[in-house]
């Protein structure tokens, strides 16, 4: 069995390989065609031992305040399906997505997580963005052992048995980007975020931080999902003089507040802007003109140089248009995808339990680089990328780290992070 299981995953690292390598494009036509969407079945049902088919849940904000950046990562997410279908499937099966909207309303994402799982039989869930959408859904997966892999940098502080986390956590983003801010732009920062569980959560931790490090808080505001009018906060701004503003804000708020900021004669030269939720497919909705100059905090980006990431870019564009744009959240969807595909090859089933196990240690080549599966906290290790926004709307890269980061969800390797652990 050990020699079988083996074999087949070698078999899915050999088709990855080819697909990343030299898969081209697909004519320019949309990935995968979905058995469901917002809940209205179009074909049977798959997914059982003897299906020719593995049902899998795509749950993303496809409407509301939200939909700016989640709809890219379910493009993302259906053009990996695509692809490894294309090369043979998993399990010698092909994999159907099933497709429901979150619509940018927590409760929403709990609800269609249920469905997925106990109506639809989906193998695995591939959604999310917020972390109000994950903390909603949490519970779902506990209660009813299915698997979530969930694609965002976030604030860390969580390791669920049953949610992978492709997308950053706390010391593979936030806290490298908060010691080199004041190493490079200034003590001051004013902290600025949407007002839920992230921005709350991200915010303490950078408060505890540059208490830590030297750094000074001037100012701190929060403001809700879709807010519009930044006009009283920059002029606390203003007033306040820093010298970084760390934005946590999230969705469509953030075209409002460049431009905003922009308005108000305030410009990257004048106070640094770094922010963790802005990468390239927000930069197209906000404005190259209100954003140059500014900075995120990413582990990839459309820019980043590698064979596979060239292939990534092209194939993507192909699929959806030249227009479209790469970003981290993108990148960390579509590889959550392949980490799935190659931990139920490896374990020969899509038995939940046994492909939690087969993915501990597991390595991917993705388009932004190596990656791993840590198979205690079940994140995966990321290099951290500073980058500055360009006048084409992609990013320079200004700092990295050497080689991939180990995930560190609780801080424990953080001294100054100890009482944000005390509850856990």
């Amino acid at each position: 069995m050990k020699r079988t299981r083996l074999y087949h995953a070698l078999l899915l690292i050999i088709a990855i390989s080819l697909v990343i390598a030299g898969c081209g494009n697909n004519g320019g036509n949309s990935p995968a065609a979905p058995v469901s969407t917002n809940g209205e079945t179009t074909a049977a049902a798959g997914g059982g031992e003897d299906s020719d088919e593995i049902k899998v849940g795509i749950l993303h904000s496809l409407s509301g305040t939200m939909a700016i950046s989640e709809v890219s990562v379910h493009d993302a997410e259906l053009m990996a399906i695509e692809e490894i279908n294309a090369a043979g499937g998993v399990l010698g099966k092909q994999l159907v997505p099933v497709i429901e909207d979150g619509a940018s309303d927590w409760p929403t994402f709990a609800e269609k997580a249920r469905k997925l799982i106990s109506e639809d039989q989906v193998a695995t869930v591939f959604g999310g963005w917020t972390s109000s959408s994950r903390k909603a859904m949490l519970p779902v997966f506990e209660e009813l052992n299915g698997l979530l892999w969930y694609p965002v940098q976030y604030e860390g502080l969580e390791a669920s048995p049953n949610i992978f986390y492709t997308g950053a956590t706390t010391n593979q983003q936030i806290v490298p980007a908060v010691s080199w801010l004041l190493e490079n732009r200034g003590k001051k920062f004013y902290l600025l975020g949407s007002d839920y569980v992230f921005p709350r959560t991200a915010n303490q931790i950078i408060k505890e931080q540059l208490k830590a490090e030297g750094g000074e808080m001037v100012g701190e505001e929060y403001t809700p999902l879709g807010h519009t009018d930044y006009s009283t906060i920059i002029a606390k701004i203003q007033a306040a003089q820093p010298e970084v503003i760390f934005n946590t804000l999230n969705g469509d708020s953030n075209v409002a507040f460049f431009k905003q900021l922009k308005d108000a004669g305030i410009t990257a030269q004048d106070i640094t802007t770094l922010s963790v939720s802005v990468a390239e497919e927000e930069i197209r909705g906000i404005g190259v003109d209100v954003l140059e100059g500014h900075l995120a905090a990413w582990n990839y980006y459309q820019t980043t140089d590698t064979e596979a990431n060239k292939t990534f870019v092209a194939n993507y564009k192909a699929a959806y248009g030249d227009e479209r744009v790469t970003a981290d959240p993108i990148e960390a969807g579509y590889i959550a995808v392949y980490l799935w595909a190659a931990a139920v090859e490896k374990a020969g089933t899509t038995d939940v339990d046994a492909v939690k196990e087969a993915a501990k240690g597991l390595e991917f080549d993705g388009p932004g680089g190596k990656v791993t599966i840590d198979g205690d906290n079940q994140h995966i290790y990321k290099t951290v990328r500073i980058g500055e926004v360009q006048a084409d709307g992609q990013f320079k890269e200004l700092w990295a780290t050497s080689e991939p980061v180990k995930p560190d969800p609780y801080l424990t390797g953080y001294e100054w992070a100890a009482s944000l652990n005390s509850g856990n």
